[in-house]
């Protein structure tokens, strides 16, 4: 039985987005994610398959090996941990920025200065606690896993800190971006010790991605809200 290379995807806007990078590479998905409920992808290459991952999982499969490479946002890695993977190309496709946002009319300012505490809803705690420490801000942090830009509206916070692409949904709910905390894009990860056992596989792929990453072949600038580019 002949080598297999796997590659973790979540899918969405960041599987879209690889899709001309795989085609670079020459892989062809035998189906697509969006309308088939198998996990398990084929591609044209018979060595070569997908597996369908939630966002936030990509790091973990990879890194223990059930899937030899991988892209993950710059956000899941950050806060889950990209700890143990090579990390070779930022692959600049799933761009957003993480930002500071609250409900119009709240006066920021005064209340970020250091010493003052703030309610924070986010599913990034880790990133928001960071950030504030680094201001000298307290801050309450609430885990919420979506329907961020409510939290702001019915009391439960005082900001939020979530991914924005357009904004056009944080104006949609009343609510402003304040603050830039990170830009982010979509990274290739790989399991270190597959990049020894699987060189003759893998080389070529990050090779290729890393050649249309230079020459700028993905859309790099689709702009949608992307409040779910991360899960």
């Amino acid at each position: 039985m002949s080598e297999q290379l796997t590659i973790a995807l979540s899918k969405g806007r960041i599987f879209d987005e690889t899709l001309p990078l795989l085609a670079v590479a020459g892989i062809v998905p035998a189906e697509d994610p969006e309308q088939s409920r198998k996990l398990i992808i084929a591609t044209n290459r018979e060595q070569v398959r997908l597996v369908i991952v939630r966002a936030t999982d990509v790091p973990t499969y990879v890194q223990y090996g059930a899937a030899d490479l991988g892209i993950a946002g710059k956000d899941v890695l950050t806060e889950h941990g990209g700890e143990g993977l090579y990390q070779p190309l930022d692959l600049h496709i799933a761009r957003c920025r993480m930002m500071v946002a609250v409900r119009q009319g709240f006066d920021y300012q005064a209340a970020s200065q250091p010493g003052r505490r703030l309610r924070v809803a986010t599913k990034y705690p880790d990133i928001a606690a960071a950030h504030f420490a680094a201001k000298g801000v307290h801050v309450d942090i609430i885990k919420l896993y979506g329907s961020m830009e409510l939290a702001p509206l019915v009391g439960l916070s005082d900001a939020i800190v979530d991914l924005v692409s357009t904004g056009g949904t944080l104006k949609a709910n009343r609510l402003e971006a304040v603050e830039h905390i990170a830009d982010i894009s979509s990274r290739l990860v790989v399991n270190k010790a597959a990049l020894k056992t699987k060189y003759a596989l893998l080389e070529p792929v990050i090779q290729a991605f890393a050649r249309a990453v230079a020459s700028d072949t993905p859309t790099h600038d689709k702009e949608t809200d992307n409040e779910h580019s991360a899960d």
